[in-house]
């Protein structure tokens, strides 16, 4: 193996894939990589691969294109970071990777890519294309594929869109507010915390699904709720100074006022 860091290359886009797949490699080389880098495995490095993807996701709500870049680039690192350790497993390469999602967007795009695409022939829909793709591996449930991992407010969405799309949904949003209601009554009469727990969960679960027939992203609704809370409460602590959590509950109602106030 060249112990000698790979060059920044002159040519194309390929050339720095590359680059990077070599620098990964030379890191989790055992004998002369990074202890840190060669210790790591799927699991280890799933949490940075989460992290960053947030990252990516908060650069693009703060509008920030510098820092977009470089979250993308952490992002890239971690599909080469997973690709290297799969293909000293040998389970797959990166170029397998490439070549799964590129063969699967010309799959999912008929109307682009298909024979029909001069004709401008749509072709079935990409959820039909999905759906199918999920039957051919052996799925029977219209809830397959939905990831485990995904954070709870998207993942009830997910589910709620699948199985709205077998016909099992409300006709209009009263339904799911309705439902809210009904499931504020049953936290009250929860007897225990694992009732409570439950019931909670069932009406977090009721508020996706009115947001859902809103047409709201209820995981961007709620990231925009905590920015509001957020910025409110240092306008907060910024106007009280250190004497803030001396204050009374009354008083810090006022500040929170204030602070509404102050974005009018």
């Amino acid at each position: 193996m060249d112990l000698k860091c790979p060059s920044r290359p002159e040519d194309g886009l390929g050339d720095r894939i590359s680059r990077l797949a070599a620098i990964m490699q030379r890191l989790r080389d055992p004998e002369t990589g990074c202890p840190w880098d060669v210790q790591q495995n799927f699991a280890s490095i799933a949490p940075y691969t989460i992290e960053e993807a947030y990252e990516v996701a908060d650069a693009i709500e703060r509008g920030d294109m510098d820092a977009l870049k470089d979250e993308l680039g952490d992002l890239q690192l971690q599909v080469v970071f997973h690709a290297r350790m799969a293909e000293e497993l040998g389970h797959f390469t990166l170029a397998d990777i490439f070549d799964g999602i590129s063969d699967k967007m010309v799959r999912r795009h008929p109307h682009v890519f298909g024979p029909d695409a001069e004709n401008g022939e749509a072709g079935p829909g990409w959820e039909a294309i999905k759906a199918a793709e999920r039957a051919e591996k052996g799925g029977n449930s219209a809830l397959d594929g939905v990831a485990t991992a995904l954070p709870a407010l998207l993942r009830a969405e997910k589910l709620q869109k699948r199985a709205s799309r077998t016909g099992f949904d409300w006709p209009d949003s009263q339904g799911p507010k309705g439902k809210i209601v009904e499931e504020i009554g049953e936290v009250d009469l929860a007897k225990n915390d694992s009732e409570r727990i439950e019931e909670i969960g069932d009406l977090l679960f009721a508020v996706v699904n009115w947001a859902r027939h809103l047409k709201i992203d209820p995981e961007a609704a709620l990231r925009a709720a905590n920015t509001k809370f957020e910025r409110r409460f240092r306008f907060m602590e910024d106007r009280a100074g250190a004497e803030f959590p001396a204050l009374s509950l009354d008083a810090m109602e006022d500040l929170w006022t204030a602070a509404k106030q102050d974005e009018t």
